[in-house]
């Protein structure tokens, strides 16, 4: 539990169609060790003592089998299952909204293909979000950066020490997410993660260590070594 008895909600957008993975099924419903990927990634906030409500956003085509699905597997804390936009932001957005119903504290966004997040993850990046504002996970990057002109000619190279790659979840007080959501929509402006739709309003994000297991599963390398894992960790228990 948070301090003082705080709620937290989860928005999960499951709307993306996956076109990187180049398989005719968006990646979220692939099976990973015969189980959704979607439905490994919602286990763990389920399983968290800090998580009080999910909202998962689906594809308009994909709501009622989401639902099945969560049904099925006993996915207690979604609450609801709504149509996505055209875009995440659209996506994380109409889910927030939805959240809304529920009033919650401090509000978490995942991406619905990262389903090696752990509950000690969840519940530091939760705390950090409601003692600060703003919190992610990242981790420092270990290669060399190179900034190249539009004919891939190097024109940088980038000092590294400075340079963290950004994981989810990322977590928010909900009033400071409704608001940079509110005033990103007035403008039209479009972010590449929640974080930088928050910056936008000048808001400090704090970071914390993330795990190189928090995988993002994007190609079908990523599906190989995320099986890896999973027979990794059911060889450990």
């Amino acid at each position: 539990m948070l301090p003082g008895n705080k709620t937290v909600g989860v928005v999960i957008p499951a709307a993306g169609r996956g076109s990187r993975m180049k398989h005719r099924m968006p990646k979220q419903f692939m099976a990973l060790c015969g189980k959704p990927i979607l439905l490994r990634t919602l286990e763990p906030f389920q399983a968290s003592a800090v998580i009080d409500f999910i909202i998962v956003v689906a594809g308009r085509a994909d709501v009622a089998k989401v639902r099945r699905m969560v049904l099925s597997a006993r996915i207690s804390k979604v609450r609801a299952v709504v149509p996505g936009g055209s875009v995440r932001q659209e996506s994380v957005w109409n889910g927030l909204r939805e959240l809304q119903k529920h009033s919650p504290d401090v509000v978490l966004v995942h991406d619905a293909v990262r389903p090696f997040i752990s509950t000690e993850l969840i519940e530091g990046v939760a705390r950090v979000a409601w003692k600060t504002g703003a919190c992610i996970p990242a981790v420092p990057l270990t290669d060399t950066i190179k900034a190249c002109d539009g004919d891939a000619v190097v024109k940088s190279t980038l000092p590294r020490e400075h340079l963290w790659a950004a994981q989810t979840p990322q977590g928010f007080r909900n009033e400071l997410l409704c608001r940079a959501f509110t005033a990103a929509a007035r403008s039209r402006f479009r972010g590449t993660d929640e974080a930088g739709i928050v910056e936008r309003l000048g808001a400090r994000v704090r970071v914390i260590m993330g795990t190189r297991e928090n995988l993002k599963i994007t190609t079908p390398d990523d599906i190989l070594l995320a099986e890896t894992l999973v027979r990794r960790k059911a060889g450990k228990r």
